[in-house]
Protein backbone atom coordinates (compact mmCIF):
# COMPACT_ATOMS: atom_id res chain seq x y z
CA UNK A 1 0.00 0.00 0.00
CA UNK A 2 2.02 3.34 -1.27
CA UNK A 3 2.01 6.08 1.70
CA UNK A 4 -0.10 8.14 0.25
CA UNK A 5 -3.14 5.54 0.22
CA UNK A 6 -2.03 4.69 3.93
CA UNK A 7 -2.19 8.26 5.29
CA UNK A 8 -5.84 8.42 3.61
CA UNK A 9 -6.69 4.99 4.94
CA UNK A 10 -5.34 5.89 8.71
CA UNK A 11 -7.33 9.75 8.65
CA UNK A 12 -10.87 8.15 7.90
CA UNK A 13 -10.50 5.11 9.96
CA UNK A 14 -9.01 7.44 12.77
CA UNK A 15 -12.21 9.52 12.13
CA UNK A 16 -14.40 6.94 12.07
CA UNK A 17 -13.59 6.20 15.60
CA UNK A 18 -13.18 9.58 17.11
CA UNK A 19 -16.01 11.38 15.63
CA UNK A 20 -18.53 9.02 17.30
CA UNK A 21 -16.98 9.98 21.14
CA UNK A 22 -18.54 13.19 20.41
CA UNK A 23 -21.98 12.07 20.40
CA UNK A 24 -21.56 12.53 24.58
CA UNK A 25 -21.08 16.02 24.42
CA UNK A 26 -23.10 16.83 21.00
CA UNK A 27 -25.27 14.31 20.57
CA UNK A 28 -27.00 15.28 17.16
CA UNK A 29 -24.32 16.74 14.91
CA UNK A 30 -21.93 14.11 15.97
CA UNK A 31 -24.31 11.05 15.61
CA UNK A 32 -24.97 12.75 11.98
CA UNK A 33 -21.19 13.31 10.99
CA UNK A 34 -20.91 9.53 12.32
CA UNK A 35 -24.00 8.85 9.76
CA UNK A 36 -22.27 10.79 6.60
CA UNK A 37 -19.07 8.92 6.85
CA UNK A 38 -20.02 5.60 7.35
CA UNK A 39 -21.76 6.34 4.12
CA UNK A 40 -18.97 8.16 2.59
CA UNK A 41 -15.86 6.33 3.48
CA UNK A 42 -15.78 3.87 1.03
CA UNK A 43 -16.25 6.41 -1.88
CA UNK A 44 -13.17 8.18 -0.64
CA UNK A 45 -11.28 5.46 -0.38
CA UNK A 46 -12.42 4.43 -4.33
CA UNK A 47 -11.77 8.16 -5.62
CA UNK A 48 -8.62 9.12 -3.85
CA UNK A 49 -6.70 6.11 -3.50
CA UNK A 50 -5.80 2.45 -4.97
CA UNK A 51 -6.61 0.40 -1.89
CA UNK A 52 -8.17 -2.69 -2.36
CA UNK A 53 -11.02 -3.01 -0.11
CA UNK A 54 -11.98 -6.58 -0.95
CA UNK A 55 -8.44 -8.10 0.05
CA UNK A 56 -8.49 -5.46 3.43
CA UNK A 57 -11.74 -6.89 4.29
CA UNK A 58 -13.25 -3.49 4.91
CA UNK A 59 -16.67 -4.34 4.80
CA UNK A 60 -16.03 -6.35 7.90
CA UNK A 61 -14.40 -3.47 9.59
CA UNK A 62 -16.69 -1.20 7.99
CA UNK A 63 -19.69 -3.41 9.78
CA UNK A 64 -17.81 -3.77 12.67
CA UNK A 65 -17.31 0.65 12.72
CA UNK A 66 -21.03 0.85 12.28
CA UNK A 67 -21.87 -1.16 15.36
CA UNK A 68 -19.17 0.64 17.30
CA UNK A 69 -20.69 4.01 16.61
CA UNK A 70 -24.51 3.15 17.51
CA UNK A 71 -23.04 1.24 21.24
CA UNK A 72 -21.81 4.86 21.44
CA UNK A 73 -24.97 6.25 20.88
CA UNK A 74 -26.94 4.00 23.27
CA UNK A 75 -24.48 4.44 26.00
CA UNK A 76 -24.86 7.87 25.38
CA UNK A 77 -28.44 8.05 26.03
CA UNK A 78 -27.63 7.28 30.00
CA UNK A 79 -25.40 10.34 30.31
CA UNK A 80 -27.54 13.30 28.68
CA UNK A 81 -31.58 11.24 28.56
CA UNK A 82 -33.86 12.49 31.52
CA UNK A 83 -37.04 10.37 30.35
CA UNK A 84 -36.77 6.91 31.61
CA UNK A 85 -39.56 5.80 29.36
CA UNK A 86 -37.44 7.34 26.38
CA UNK A 87 -34.20 5.42 27.39
CA UNK A 88 -36.28 1.69 27.76
CA UNK A 89 -37.60 2.33 24.35
CA UNK A 90 -34.29 3.01 22.61
CA UNK A 91 -32.73 0.09 24.60
CA UNK A 92 -35.17 -2.27 23.61
CA UNK A 93 -34.54 -1.22 19.98
CA UNK A 94 -30.66 -0.94 20.02
CA UNK A 95 -30.94 -4.91 21.70
CA UNK A 96 -33.63 -5.99 19.29
CA UNK A 97 -31.23 -4.82 16.10
CA UNK A 98 -28.21 -5.94 18.14
CA UNK A 99 -29.73 -9.73 18.23
CA UNK A 100 -30.66 -9.24 14.77
CA UNK A 101 -27.46 -8.59 12.74
CA UNK A 102 -25.60 -11.52 15.01
CA UNK A 103 -28.21 -13.39 13.19
CA UNK A 104 -27.64 -12.00 10.52
CA UNK A 105 -23.54 -12.44 10.81
CA UNK A 106 -24.05 -16.13 11.67
CA UNK A 107 -27.32 -16.94 9.33
CA UNK A 108 -26.65 -15.15 6.42
CA UNK A 109 -30.16 -14.70 5.90
CA UNK A 110 -30.85 -11.14 4.56
CA UNK A 111 -34.54 -11.13 5.70
CA UNK A 112 -33.71 -10.64 8.94
CA UNK A 113 -32.06 -7.03 8.36
CA UNK A 114 -36.06 -6.75 7.33
CA UNK A 115 -37.72 -8.07 10.75
CA UNK A 116 -34.84 -6.52 12.75
CA UNK A 117 -34.52 -2.87 11.43
CA UNK A 118 -32.31 -0.21 12.55
CA UNK A 119 -34.76 1.50 14.17
CA UNK A 120 -32.58 2.46 17.06
CA UNK A 121 -30.80 4.90 15.06
CA UNK A 122 -33.37 7.16 13.63
CA UNK A 123 -35.28 6.67 17.03
CA UNK A 124 -31.95 8.29 18.59
CA UNK A 125 -31.64 10.86 16.06
CA UNK A 126 -35.53 12.14 16.49
CA UNK A 127 -34.72 12.27 19.86
CA UNK A 128 -31.70 13.96 20.27
CA UNK A 129 -33.67 16.37 17.41
CA UNK A 130 -36.29 17.10 19.71
CA UNK A 131 -33.91 17.54 23.12
CA UNK A 132 -32.62 21.06 21.30
CA UNK A 133 -35.77 22.69 22.24
CA UNK A 134 -37.82 20.26 24.50
CA UNK A 135 -37.59 18.69 27.49
CA UNK A 136 -37.76 14.81 27.05
CA UNK A 137 -39.78 14.62 30.55
CA UNK A 138 -42.88 15.93 29.33
CA UNK A 139 -43.53 13.03 27.04
CA UNK A 140 -45.41 10.18 27.78
CA UNK A 141 -44.41 6.66 27.36
CA UNK A 142 -47.09 6.42 24.90
CA UNK A 143 -46.11 9.27 22.57
CA UNK A 144 -42.37 8.21 22.43
CA UNK A 145 -43.75 4.49 21.98
CA UNK A 146 -45.85 6.01 19.26
CA UNK A 147 -42.77 8.22 17.43
CA UNK A 148 -40.25 5.29 17.50
CA UNK A 149 -43.61 2.88 15.67
CA UNK A 150 -43.70 5.44 13.11
CA UNK A 151 -40.11 5.42 12.32
CA UNK A 152 -39.89 1.31 12.61
CA UNK A 153 -43.07 1.13 9.48
CA UNK A 154 -42.70 4.51 7.41
CA UNK A 155 -38.64 5.10 7.48
CA UNK A 156 -36.76 1.70 8.65
CA UNK A 157 -39.14 -1.11 6.65
CA UNK A 158 -38.25 0.57 3.21
CA UNK A 159 -35.49 1.58 3.71
CA UNK A 160 -34.40 -1.88 5.03
CA UNK A 161 -35.83 -3.68 2.03
CA UNK A 162 -34.45 -1.05 -0.55
CA UNK A 163 -30.51 -1.73 0.84
CA UNK A 164 -30.69 -5.45 2.03
CA UNK A 165 -32.82 -7.08 -0.15
CA UNK A 166 -33.59 -5.31 -3.09
CA UNK A 167 -29.92 -4.41 -2.75
CA UNK A 168 -30.45 -1.30 -4.78
CA UNK A 169 -28.01 1.61 -5.57
CA UNK A 170 -30.19 4.80 -4.78
CA UNK A 171 -28.18 7.17 -7.32
CA UNK A 172 -28.56 4.37 -10.07
CA UNK A 173 -32.03 3.73 -9.62
CA UNK A 174 -32.31 7.68 -9.75
CA UNK A 175 -30.70 8.54 -13.05
CA UNK A 176 -31.52 4.77 -14.63
CA UNK A 177 -35.75 5.12 -13.38
CA UNK A 178 -36.27 8.90 -13.38
CA UNK A 179 -33.88 10.35 -15.67
CA UNK A 180 -33.43 8.19 -18.45
CA UNK A 181 -29.84 7.62 -18.23
CA UNK A 182 -26.97 5.85 -18.00
CA UNK A 183 -25.42 5.59 -13.92
CA UNK A 184 -22.25 6.55 -15.63
CA UNK A 185 -23.58 9.81 -16.75
CA UNK A 186 -22.62 13.16 -14.77
CA UNK A 187 -25.93 14.40 -13.33
CA UNK A 188 -25.88 17.62 -15.95
CA UNK A 189 -26.39 15.31 -18.50
CA UNK A 190 -29.69 13.55 -16.55
CA UNK A 191 -30.62 16.70 -15.65
CA UNK A 192 -30.69 17.58 -19.30
CA UNK A 193 -32.36 14.31 -20.40
CA UNK A 194 -35.32 15.19 -18.34
CA UNK A 195 -35.74 18.56 -16.83
CA UNK A 196 -39.58 18.25 -15.65
CA UNK A 197 -38.31 15.47 -13.72
CA UNK A 198 -36.17 17.68 -11.91
CA UNK A 199 -38.83 20.31 -11.88
CA UNK A 200 -41.03 17.88 -10.09
CA UNK A 201 -38.24 16.86 -7.41
CA UNK A 202 -37.69 20.31 -6.84
CA UNK A 203 -41.23 21.13 -6.28
CA UNK A 204 -42.39 17.78 -3.71
CA UNK A 205 -39.30 19.17 -1.85
CA UNK A 206 -40.71 22.65 -1.28
CA UNK A 207 -43.97 21.15 -0.21
CA UNK A 208 -42.55 18.82 2.68
CA UNK A 209 -40.16 22.10 3.39
CA UNK A 210 -43.60 24.50 4.05
CA UNK A 211 -45.45 21.25 5.59
CA UNK A 212 -42.56 21.34 7.88
CA UNK A 213 -42.50 24.69 8.68
CA UNK A 214 -46.06 25.03 9.41
CA UNK A 215 -45.32 21.95 12.03
CA UNK A 216 -42.45 23.92 13.69
CA UNK A 217 -44.69 26.85 14.22
CA UNK A 218 -47.95 24.87 15.15
CA UNK A 219 -45.22 23.15 17.91
CA UNK A 220 -45.67 23.52 21.90
CA UNK A 221 -43.13 26.84 22.74
CA UNK A 222 -39.94 25.46 23.47
CA UNK A 223 -38.63 24.22 27.38
CA UNK A 224 -35.47 25.89 27.02
CA UNK A 225 -33.09 27.75 24.32
CA UNK A 226 -31.68 26.02 21.12
CA UNK A 227 -28.38 23.98 22.03
CA UNK A 228 -26.75 21.31 20.50
CA UNK A 229 -24.38 20.74 23.34
CA UNK A 230 -25.73 18.73 25.47
CA UNK A 231 -24.93 19.67 28.67
CA UNK A 232 -26.45 22.86 27.77
CA UNK A 233 -29.61 21.10 27.95
CA UNK A 234 -31.63 20.39 31.20
CA UNK A 235 -29.76 17.32 32.51
CA UNK A 236 -30.89 14.02 34.29
CA UNK A 237 -31.56 14.56 37.87
CA UNK A 238 -29.17 13.37 40.27
CA UNK A 239 -29.23 10.08 42.27
CA UNK A 240 -29.51 9.98 45.97
CA UNK A 241 -28.43 7.44 46.62
CA UNK A 242 -25.43 5.68 48.68
CA UNK A 243 -26.01 2.09 47.52
CA UNK A 244 -22.92 0.46 47.39
CA UNK A 245 -21.64 -0.72 43.73
CA UNK A 246 -21.75 -4.59 43.77
CA UNK A 247 -18.78 -5.75 41.52
CA UNK A 248 -21.96 -8.36 39.67
CA UNK A 249 -24.03 -5.23 39.34
CA UNK A 250 -25.16 -5.25 35.68
CA UNK A 251 -23.13 -7.96 34.99
CA UNK A 252 -26.21 -10.17 32.43
CA UNK A 253 -26.11 -6.86 30.62
CA UNK A 254 -22.58 -6.24 29.88
CA UNK A 255 -22.02 -10.19 28.98
CA UNK A 256 -25.56 -9.91 26.67
CA UNK A 257 -24.42 -6.58 25.31
CA UNK A 258 -20.08 -7.51 24.43
CA UNK A 259 -20.87 -11.14 23.81
CA UNK A 260 -23.48 -9.62 20.78
CA UNK A 261 -21.33 -6.98 19.60
CA UNK A 262 -18.05 -9.76 19.89
CA UNK A 263 -19.99 -12.12 17.77
CA UNK A 264 -20.73 -9.66 15.29
CA UNK A 265 -16.94 -8.07 15.26
CA UNK A 266 -15.91 -11.73 14.75
CA UNK A 267 -18.07 -13.18 11.94
CA UNK A 268 -17.62 -9.73 10.22
CA UNK A 269 -13.84 -9.70 10.54
CA UNK A 270 -12.89 -12.98 10.49
CA UNK A 271 -15.55 -15.24 9.03
CA UNK A 272 -16.56 -18.61 10.43
CA UNK A 273 -13.73 -18.77 12.35
CA UNK A 274 -15.10 -19.43 15.75
CA UNK A 275 -18.88 -20.14 16.74
CA UNK A 276 -21.46 -18.22 18.71
CA UNK A 277 -20.85 -20.42 21.75
CA UNK A 278 -16.94 -20.30 21.35
CA UNK A 279 -16.96 -16.53 21.64
CA UNK A 280 -19.88 -15.88 23.94
CA UNK A 281 -18.01 -18.15 26.50
CA UNK A 282 -15.00 -16.07 26.51
CA UNK A 283 -16.40 -12.62 26.51
CA UNK A 284 -18.21 -13.99 29.65
CA UNK A 285 -14.85 -14.66 31.00
CA UNK A 286 -13.45 -11.32 29.71
CA UNK A 287 -16.41 -9.28 31.48
CA UNK A 288 -16.70 -10.63 34.89
CA UNK A 289 -12.92 -10.07 34.77
CA UNK A 290 -13.42 -6.78 33.98
CA UNK A 291 -16.51 -6.53 36.91
CA UNK A 292 -13.68 -7.77 39.17
CA UNK A 293 -11.27 -5.41 38.19
CA UNK A 294 -13.24 -2.70 38.05
CA UNK A 295 -14.61 -3.22 41.47
CA UNK A 296 -11.54 -3.10 42.80
CA UNK A 297 -10.51 0.45 41.74
CA UNK A 298 -13.76 1.66 42.48
CA UNK A 299 -12.34 0.94 46.16
CA UNK A 300 -8.68 2.44 45.67
CA UNK A 301 -7.97 5.71 45.05
CA UNK A 302 -5.75 6.08 41.46
CA UNK A 303 -5.74 7.03 38.27
CA UNK A 304 -8.11 4.60 37.04
CA UNK A 305 -10.95 6.53 38.74
CA UNK A 306 -11.03 8.75 35.52
CA UNK A 307 -12.73 7.26 32.14
CA UNK A 308 -8.57 7.29 30.68
CA UNK A 309 -7.47 5.85 33.37
CA UNK A 310 -10.73 2.97 33.86
CA UNK A 311 -9.90 2.25 29.39
CA UNK A 312 -5.66 2.08 30.18
CA UNK A 313 -6.22 -0.49 33.06
CA UNK A 314 -8.87 -2.38 30.96
CA UNK A 315 -6.60 -2.72 27.93
CA UNK A 316 -3.84 -3.90 30.02
CA UNK A 317 -6.27 -6.54 31.71
CA UNK A 318 -7.96 -7.55 28.47
CA UNK A 319 -4.95 -7.81 26.93
CA UNK A 320 -3.34 -10.42 29.92
CA UNK A 321 -7.00 -12.10 29.34
CA UNK A 322 -6.41 -12.70 25.41
CA UNK A 323 -2.62 -13.76 26.17
CA UNK A 324 -4.40 -16.28 28.33
CA UNK A 325 -6.88 -17.30 25.60
CA UNK A 326 -4.69 -17.81 22.94
CA UNK A 327 -2.30 -20.57 24.83
CA UNK A 328 -5.28 -21.99 26.25
CA UNK A 329 -8.03 -22.28 23.22
CA UNK A 330 -6.60 -22.95 19.54
CA UNK A 331 -8.49 -21.43 16.29
CA UNK A 332 -8.41 -22.32 12.99
CA UNK A 333 -9.23 -18.69 12.17
CA UNK A 334 -6.72 -16.29 10.09
CA UNK A 335 -6.60 -13.93 12.83
CA UNK A 336 -3.69 -11.31 12.65
CA UNK A 337 -2.43 -8.28 15.15
CA UNK A 338 -4.35 -5.78 13.56
CA UNK A 339 -7.47 -7.64 13.95
CA UNK A 340 -6.88 -8.69 17.36
CA UNK A 341 -5.85 -4.84 18.18
CA UNK A 342 -9.22 -3.27 16.74
CA UNK A 343 -11.27 -5.80 18.58
CA UNK A 344 -9.60 -4.87 21.64
CA UNK A 345 -9.40 -1.55 22.01
CA UNK A 346 -12.98 -1.44 20.69
CA UNK A 347 -14.74 -3.73 22.91
CA UNK A 348 -12.37 -2.28 25.99
CA UNK A 349 -13.89 1.38 25.29
CA UNK A 350 -17.25 0.00 25.33
CA UNK A 351 -17.08 -1.54 28.33
CA UNK A 352 -15.35 1.13 30.18
CA UNK A 353 -17.99 3.72 28.86
CA UNK A 354 -20.69 1.49 29.67
CA UNK A 355 -19.28 0.79 33.03
CA UNK A 356 -18.96 4.79 33.84
CA UNK A 357 -22.89 5.74 32.71
CA UNK A 358 -25.29 2.75 32.98
CA UNK A 359 -24.38 2.19 36.88
CA UNK A 360 -25.92 5.70 37.76
CA UNK A 361 -29.30 4.88 35.86
CA UNK A 362 -29.26 1.50 36.94
CA UNK A 363 -29.84 3.11 40.45
CA UNK A 364 -32.31 5.61 39.53
CA UNK A 365 -34.45 2.96 37.89
CA UNK A 366 -34.67 1.09 41.44
CA UNK A 367 -35.11 4.33 43.38
CA UNK A 368 -38.12 5.66 41.08
CA UNK A 369 -39.77 2.08 41.04
CA UNK A 370 -39.34 1.96 44.79
CA UNK A 371 -41.07 5.56 44.59
CA UNK A 372 -43.28 4.57 43.01
CA UNK A 373 -44.48 1.27 44.85
CA UNK A 374 -44.25 3.05 47.98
Amino acid sequence: MAVEDLIIFLIVLALRLVVPLAIFRFPLPAIIAALVLDAADQTIFQQTTEIDLEKLNYQGYDKALDIYYLAIAYISMFRNWRSLDAINVGTALWYYRLAGVALFELTQTRVLLIIFPNTFEYFFIFMAAVRLRYDSLRFSFRQVAAAAAAIWVFVKLPQEYWIHVAQLDTTDFIKERLFGVDPADGWGTAFGNRPLVLVTILVVFGILGWLITRLLRSAPAPDHALSFDADELPQPPPIASDEPREWHEGLIEKVTLLGLISIIFVQALLGESESAGQVAFRVALIVIGNAALTQFMLSRRGPWQSIGGAFAATVVLNSLLLGLFQVLFTTDGEDTPVRTAFLLLVLSLILTLFDHFRPPWRRRERAEALAAGG
